[in-house]
């Protein structure tokens, strides 16, 4: 297979593909790279928010009777977002606060909606159908037991993946390897009907994939210790920005190589009473998945990434470093916001929203051959297929977007649709904005006109 416009460093047993280095690549390969590659992040929230602290207009009101409920149809109208359409600036939340010094990065969509089926466990829908919006009735008239066909990443990854050596990739932060709840908890992308696009939990696993041939482990320990040699040879070859660019990604390997080695000695040094992955702390764990992403991004590897922050449902305690003492389910907790059970909730949101910051400031630093930004040049999302976990609500469903899709976009807003507007028409926005000519996808009514700049 050729691939151009990439470099690989060689070991015994492995080969690390580089990011582009414009100094030593031949002068159709420059041409090629004159202009990066456009990609796409998709970051999946589970377990809804806590909605009155994220939402713009909510967190002074009074707490509804109805907190902890079931019955998201029954408390719909009441629960409907206030305020008309339009566009104002973008309003830092309480739940925001991370994302301050990003505010101009970023843009707010109020009143997204996504198709919704009884009968199906609402959490599985709510992860398993987010990215592909098949209505009931298009679900039933196609024979298809639940609304989860063929998701937006693998579409655009066919039509994008041809420059790539996946087409997509699917990452997960579960962290628990005995199975609590069907797959469809745990993933959010769907080669077709009854085909999921299964989500790599394990950074050692991850890390395997993307670098290194599946029996490697067995001989060598360290690939970066293999090709480091190569690499001082070849920096004395790049000009000085190249240098740089390379000596940035092997530190970021070298990093990656040094946490997973540190989280399996955590792990085996784990309390046999409990648990063994409970102890991965979880800001750790997200952001060394959040690496090995951007690594693929940065190398060409693919350019459409699903990534999981964490499993619906999944009643399993996790170890939100800096925020609990001990492990917390955050499940349980959605349906404990009574009184002020809704304060420990948001410290939750709030420590995803320091992670999504965290992936958001790298995706700034990191540069392309063209002296751009990688989220320049990225559309990334942060969404969840529940608004409330309390309600199990599929209205008025929390989601930011950051990237501006090669001057697409524009951020620093806030954009209120028309209640009831579609996740599918945000997908059709998505394809279309990472250059497919696509008119329709799912039950969308139409592109979202609003967010282009």
């Amino acid at each position: 297979m050729k691939l151009p416009r990439r470099h690989f460093l060689k070991g015994p047993g492995a080969a690390v593909l580089l990011p582009f280095l414009p100094s030593i690549a031949s002068a159709a390969a420059r041409k090629a790279a004159e202009k990066p590659a456009r990609r796409m992040v998709i970051v999946y929230l589970p377990n809804g928010i806590v909605r009155r602290c994220f939402f713009p207009g909510e967190e002074q009101a009074e707490l509804p009777d109805f907190i902890g409920g079931f019955d998201a149809d029954r408390v719909k109208a009441e629960r409907r977002l206030k305020g008309q359409p339009g566009i104002r600036p973008l309003q830092l939340t309480s739940t925001l606060q991370p994302l301050a010094e990003l505010s101009n990065d970023l843009t707010m969509l109020i009143g997204l909606d996504r198709s919704f089926k009884h009968g199906q466990d609402v959490h599985a829908q709510g992860a398993s159908c987010y990215l592909s919006s098949l209505s009931p009735q298009q679900a039933a008239d196609s024979g298809i037991a639940h609304p989860n066909g063929r998701t937006l990443d693998q579409i655009v990854g066919d039509h994008v993946g041809h420059a790539t050596v996946l087409n997509t990739l699917e990452i997960s932060c579960n962290g628990f390897t005995a199975p609590k709840e069907p797959i469809e908890f745990d993933n959010i992308s769907w080669y077709g009907p009854g085909r999921i696009a299964p989500a790599v939990r394990d950074p050692q696993k991850l890390y395997e994939r993307l670098f290194l041939r599946e029996d490697y482990r067995r001989h060598v320990s360290s690939v970066t210790d293999l090709v480091l040699a190569d690499a001082r040879d070849l920096s004395r070859q790049l000009a000085a920005d190249d240098r740089r660019q390379m000596d940035e990604f092997m530190e970021l390997i070298r990093g990656i190589e040094q946490r997973i080695k540190r989280m399996d000695e955590m792990l085996r040094s784990a309390d046999v009473k409990v648990p063994k992955n409970e102890i991965l702390p979880r800001g750790e764990y997200i952001r060394l998945q959040m690496d090995l992403m951007l690594a693929a991004l940065q190398t060409g590897i693919t350019s459409v990434c699903t990534f999981m922050i964490g499993p619906e449902r999944w009643d399993a305690t996790l170890m939100y470093e800096g925020v609990f003492e001990q492990p917390v389910q955050h499940h349980n907790m959605t349906h404990n916001q009574k009184g002020d059970g809704w304060k420990d909730l948001q410290k939750i949101d709030l420590f995803h929203m320091q992670q999504f910051a965290w992936l958001i400031r790298r995706m700034k630093e990191i540069r392309e051959p063209d002296g751009s930004s990688l989220l320049d040049n990225s559309i990334v999302s942060l969404g969840a297929g529940l608004g409330d976990g309390a309600t199990h609500q599929y209205y008025d469903l929390p989601m930011l977007i950051a990237g501006t899709a090669q001057g697409q976009i524009r951020h620093g807003r806030t954009i209120q649709l028309p209640p009831g507007t579609l996740t599918s028409s945000l997908w059709l926005t998505f394809a279309q904005l990472m250059g497919l000519e696509m008119t329709s996808f799912a039950d969308s009514s139409g592109v979202l006109t609003d967010l282009w700049n």
